[in-house]
């Protein structure tokens, strides 16, 4: 998807974008690849797929909200390179955004990045998800919670719903539909305080490919006790 393609894909499904941040999306590309020489941050790197898969694939989580006229705050656990939360800033420069990932090389490049695009109002966290959820000051304290990550639903939701505020919702990402991965996370979601409202589907331009974001609701405080110590989520999942 080239640049200009990309800018009139994202205008059918009603997202204009100036001239200002189509060049904040060049930028992007351009440090993207500069530092992805240095670490490891994305094996996609061709221009026309960056658009597509990362920034277009990024922009799809305001296809299931409104963030047009609204100041939420946004939470991206285990961002890596700034998706989705990065993309999702730039079209919508009105969200409070934190980042929160655990590696430092990936937050001195975000660093660099929201400095060269001039984003105000993003707040970069080197932190365990784990311990990043049971500081008081992050705790049930974001409107909207979101990752885009490889791992289950039920590990992503320990990480990501005690993060929520009541009332709040967790959006997850995830390449492919699993209606068993959806089915064994409903016990863990319902003890974390959340309940599944809906699976969106989203169908990427040109290669047909499916998006889905999983969007559950908070619905009641979750447990002191989760998230438990990091790297126990992954190891011993609640089920």
């Amino acid at each position: 998807m080239k640049p200009e393609i990309f800018r009139q894909e994202l205008a059918k499904i009603g997202i204009e974008l100036s001239d200002t941040q189509m060049k904040q999306f060049h930028r992007y590309y351009e440090l993207l690849v500069e530092w992805n020489e240095k670490i490891n941050l994305t094996a996609i790197t061709d221009l026309e797929e960056v658009y597509l898969k990362h920034f277009y694939d990024s922009i799809t989580l305001a296809i299931s909200l409104d963030f047009k006229n609204e100041n939420y705050s946004l939470c991206d656990v285990g961002s890596g390179a700034g998706f989705p939360s990065i993309p999702i800033k730039i079209v919508y420069p009105n969200l409070n955004i934190s980042i929160v990932d655990s590696l430092n090389k990936r937050i001195k490049f975000l660093t660099l990045l929201c400095e060269e695009l001039h984003l105000e109002n993003v707040n970069l966290y080197h932190d365990r998800a784990e311990m990043f959820g049971q500081n008081k000051i992050h705790r049930e304290a974001y409107d909207l919670v979101t990752a885009r990550a490889v791992a289950r639903l039920n590990v992503l939701s320990e990480l990501c719903i005690p993060l929520v505020k009541k009332g709040g919702k967790f959006l997850a990402l995830k390449a492919a539909k699993s209606e068993e991965e959806v089915i064994e996370s409903k016990k863990a979601i319902a003890i974390l305080g959340g309940k599944l409202v809906e699976e969106v589907e989203i169908v990427l331009p040109f290669n047909e490919d499916k998006r889905y974001v999983v969007v559950i609701e908070k619905k009641k405080e979750t447990p002191k006790k989760y998230p438990r110590k990091p790297g126990t989520p992954n190891k011993s999942p609640l089920m």
